[in-house]
């Protein structure tokens, strides 16, 4: 397709807000530019602001789509707002009783978690629905005047309403809703999540409540200080949607800039020829592993922080390990590195911003392997007096030297993240040795060779722009909607025209919402799946829309290739499921416009290397160049350590496609 979401769009802007850094990609319909500034988390706008002022841009012309981390933040570190929660009678404790799952099974004293929602502001109205969608109680003026008395006198400012079968009917919720004042932010389980079990139900819909103030206020005014750059926000499941609206679904945000690096490399690897991947995102906080096999896959059991998300996200694991990860002894003496991180103030000691404590990319530097004069193009200058004294210090406590102690902070931290790409694959029943392992992140192209080693995998992709493809991935995601609705019933007594009609009535909702941000409806394509279970299971598979004969036969070849057996049960239908997407913005990753083979540009001396290491920068590289390790190949955004026993060759659109010698 054409370059162009918009007619009046001269510039697109893809922005990921991250830990540490903020990264900027650039696309003005034929080339690509590339810019990280550092993240300011106590109000992210000023670091995209910055890096829009360095880049030198008019607002006019310009489209943005940006993933964020407020979501999660607001999440993780517990600062949502004031919200209440609206159930029925008798179920007032449902978000506080949850599963009654123990996090620590064996501690007979575990610490209490506070709930949810305060008991004072967990309130229940007489409304009744029944299993079978018919009214059992209805609202009265009663309920209604308790409910604005308790808002007038305890001040809530979001509420979040979950009745009992409102995917059934929404009426009571929409009645509520109309009773509530215009400035309190409302989210309604039946808008939110449609779908079976009230707990994760509930869950759903208070996050939206708790966080949506905080998302809708940043995007609010991200979007008043880029006007009149329209504003998209990446969704959890990809997809992008209107910023104004994006506060209004903040609960399909939380894992914004993960997905847009999912997006991002299966865009690269496609285009490299590579659909089986294996991807490991690794930043200044936190790192992300996934796996592609053809396609992202979404999960609806996802968890942020101790609660279950039960919206559509791409299926991740995330560690807290990543370049800014503290490295320190426990009360036992062991070195730990992470969870803990340095973030973007004061940052790694050698940034010169006042840390004190060790850190990964310390440990790099220390080893050699990362260069003080090419941090960010030398933008940024390292510094390796602070990082060699943090780590002198560190082992000063482990009697030994400042290079043993950065070997070991390496090591732990790559046990951390090989561990997390286990987890993704081989405990799943997936040979991680069938995949390519895709490098990216700021700080992934120092680990690579080690994790792929660690897992016995031999190939490795390192793409273009690798260190801001998180950024790249928002410029190619398409607009679009993951719509769910709870069907129960036995397959078997549903016949396509009736799951037609429920699927293409989904499909209907969200055409419109898409239409309403300005998506020409020729352009919209949607994708149908079902989740299906045994009856009386209590988890169900999903599976592509193929017709009930089709969806039952596949279902059971899919349970026992996941499970190992069938069983003599008949199949229930539990959730209809509807991607709608529209078109995505194209471009063609740019060839390397070297002519001809780069030299070294340099060496460096990296420990555990006898001989001095060549410095290749990857820009110089021509396509079809090969490298043999160990070598270090820098870039404006990233470092790549092409490790001994590793070869390296630049691909016809510049990625660098690592392979390792017969072992």
């Amino acid at each position: 397709m054409a370059a162009s979401r918009s007619p009046a769009t001269l510039y697109w802007l893809g922005i990921d807000t991250g830990g540490t850094f903020t990264d900027f990609v650039l696309f003005d319909g034929h080339a690509l530019r590339v810019h990280k500034v550092l993240s300011t988390p106590a109000a992210p706008e000023r670091a995209i602001l910055q890096g829009i002022a360095e880049l030198d841009l008019d607002t006019r012309g310009l489209q943005v789509i940006h993933g964020s981390t407020v979501a999660t933040n607001a999440v993780l570190e517990r600062k949502g707002v004031r919200t209440a929660y609206i159930a029925n009678r008798g179920l007032g404790d449902v978000l506080t009783i949850g599963r009654q799952a123990r996090r620590e099974l064996y501690n007979l004293q575990p610490a209490p978690e506070p709930p949810p929602v305060p008991p004072e502001l967990c309130w229940e109205v007489g409304a009744r629905t029944g299993a079978d969608g018919r009214p059992v109680a209805a609202l009265t003026e009663d309920d209604r005047t308790h409910l604005l008395a308790r808002i007038e006198r305890l001040r809530p400012e979001a509420l979040a309403i979950n009745l009992l079968f409102s995917w059934l009917d929404e009426r009571d919720e929409l009645t509520i809703a109309s009773w509530l004042p215009d400035d309190l932010f409302v989210a309604r389980s039946s808008a939110v999540l449609p779908e079976v079990r009230e707990y994760e139900r509930g869950i759903a819909t208070w996050l939206n409540a708790w966080i949506g103030p905080r998302v809708a206020g940043y995007l609010a005014r991200l979007d008043r200080a880029l006007a009149p750059a329209p504003v998209a926000a990446m969704q959890s499941a990809g997809g992008t949607v209107r910023a104004d609206l994006a506060g209004q679904r903040a609960v399909h945000l939380l894992l914004s800039g993960p997905a847009g690096g999912l997006m991002g490399a299966r865009y690269v690897g496609r285009q490299a020829g590579h659909t089986q991947l294996l991807t490991f995102d690794m930043g200044g906080t936190s790192t992300d592993v996934a796996l592609v096999d053809g396609d992202i896959r979404l999960t609806s059991e996802g968890r942020i922080g101790p609660w279950p998300v039960a919206v559509p996200m791409v299926d991740l694991h995330t560690i807290g390990a990543g370049g800014g990860s503290i490295a320190q002894l426990d009360a036992g003496g062991v070195l730990q590195v992470g969870p803990e991180s340095a973030g973007a103030l004061p940052g790694p000691a050698c940034y010169g911003r006042g840390g004190e404590r060790a850190t990964v990319t310390d440990a790099n530097l220390v080893l050699g392997r990362l260069l003080p004069e090419a941090f960010l193009g030398g933008a940024m200058r390292l510094d390796s007096a602070a990082a060699h004294a943090v780590l002198a210090a560190l082992a000063a406590q482990m009697d030994m030297t400042p290079v043993a102690a950065a070997q070991g902070v390496i090591a732990i931290a790559n046990a951390h993240m090989a561990q997390a790409l286990r987890v993704i694959s081989v405990q799943r029943g997936i040979d991680p040795r069938h995949f390519v392992l895709v490098s990216f992140g700021g700080a992934g192209g120092l680990h690579v060779c080690a994790l792929a080693e660690a897992l016995g995998m031999r190939r490795v992709l390192v793409p273009v722009q690798a260190g801001v493809l998180s950024a790249l991935g928002m410029l190619v995601t398409p607009p679009g909607r993951q719509l769910t609705r709870t069907v129960t019933g036995l397959l078997d007594g549903f016949t396509d025209a009736v799951l037609d009609d429920h699927l293409q009535a989904l499909a209907a909702q969200g055409r419109a919402q898409l239409q309403e941000e300005g998506i020409a409806g020729g352009d919209i394509e949607a994708t149908f799946r079902l989740d299906l279970r045994y009856h009386g299971q209590s988890f169900a598979l999903d599976l592509p829309w193929q017709g009930v004969d089709a969806c039952h036969a596949a279902f059971e070849d899919l349970h026992e290739q996941r499970y190992g057996h069938r069983l003599d049960l008949p199949v229930e239908l539990v959730t209809l499921r509807c991607q709608l997407q529209g078109q995505a913005l194209e471009i063609r990753l740019p060839a390397p416009v070297a002519a001809s083979p780069g030299a070294a540009t340099g060496t460096a001396r990296v420990a555990g290397c006898t001989q001095p290491v060549p410095v290749y920068a990857r820009e110089r590289l021509a396509a079809g160049q090969s490298l043999v390790g160990p070598a270090i190949l820098t870039e404006t955004v990233a470092t790549t350590w092409l490790a001994p026993g590793w070869r390296c060759m630049v691909d016809p659109l510049g990625n660098l496609l690592l392979e390792r010698d017969a072992v």
